[in-house]
């Protein structure tokens, strides 16, 4: 029985220290409607390993910008870049294989009756395809920012999912005799866990901010990573980060490893 006990008071002590560690559900609150109203200019560096000796190197510019539409308030991001693809045989600094990427326009925000009960972010992505290849694609997508209503060790910042559905409906060069390599219409579901930790007075890690978990509804298959960011702010209007991405589970192939670095200007 005394063994009983001292294994009872073990497990116990187990529980109030895994307390101390995680916010429980029932201590997040919806914050979902305290947007921003600051603009951010963002510069981005990516290097992709794609398998099979291919790589790919991506510079990309971020803009983000609040939008007001009578009740409506929400923000605007634009995405556009530049990409190199290469391999052994082909060297990274090989002019020719630079084209441009694709361009995505995406906008979210909080309307005061539509889909109220959500106590979400309502919007949706666009993209278009530019350079060598690419598709049109559209999709809408939720999301929510809960934010603890209590301290842990583990110093947890937010939660902030996002789920998004894209839909392919065009190709940039739908000829296989122009593009043999392209890839087929997306139909893929985007889950974006989001969480942040704080790891002191400027610094903070962040999960699952940039790579999703992908599911492919057209044909199956599930491609989950594990994404990380550190991200430590300069000064009021400066942040840099620097962050990883490596494929867990890949029955829907999209990269091996992404590494990537961002400059933010905050105004």
């Amino acid at each position: 029985m005394r063994y009983l006990l001292c294994i009872l008071m073990a497990i116990c002590h187990s529980f109030a220290q895994a307390e101390d560690l995680f916010v429980p559900v029932a201590d997040f609150a919806n914050d979902s409607q305290q947007l921003t109203k600051g603009k951010v200019l963002e510069f981005w560096g990516y290097h992709n390993y794609q398998g099979d000796d291919n790589y790919q190197n991506t510079l990309k510019l971020r803009y983000y910008n609040p939008l007001e539409a009578g009740d409506w308030v929400g923000r605007f991001r634009l995405d556009t870049s530049v990409v190199s693809n290469y391999n052994s045989v082909l060297p990274s600094n090989n002019n020719g294989q630079y084209s441009a990427g694709n361009t995505m326009i995406t906008v979210w925000g909080q309307d005061r009756t539509f889909l109220r009960s959500l106590g979400a972010l309502v919007g949706g992505r666009v993209t278009m395809p530019f350079g060598n290849n690419g598709q049109w694609a559209i999709g809408p997508q939720l999301s929510w920012n809960f934010k603890p209503t209590v301290d842990t060790i583990l110093r947890v910042t937010d939660f902030s999912p996002l789920i998004r559905y894209m839909y392919g409906f065009d190709t940039k060069n739908n000829s296989l005799t122009i593009n043999p390599n392209q890839p087929p219409l997306q139909r893929s579901l985007q889950l974006f866990p989001t969480a942040g930790y704080q790891l002191d007075t400027n610094t903070m890690l962040r999960l699952w901010e940039e790579n999703p978990i992908i599911y492919n509804s057209a044909g199956g298959g599930w491609f989950v990573p594990i994404d990380a960011m550190i991200a430590h702010r300069l000064s009021k209007n400066w942040v840099v980060a620097i962050g990883g991405s490596k494929q867990l589970v890949q029955t829907y192939k999209q990269y091996d490893w992404s590494s990537y670095v961002k400059i933010s200007f905050n105004f």
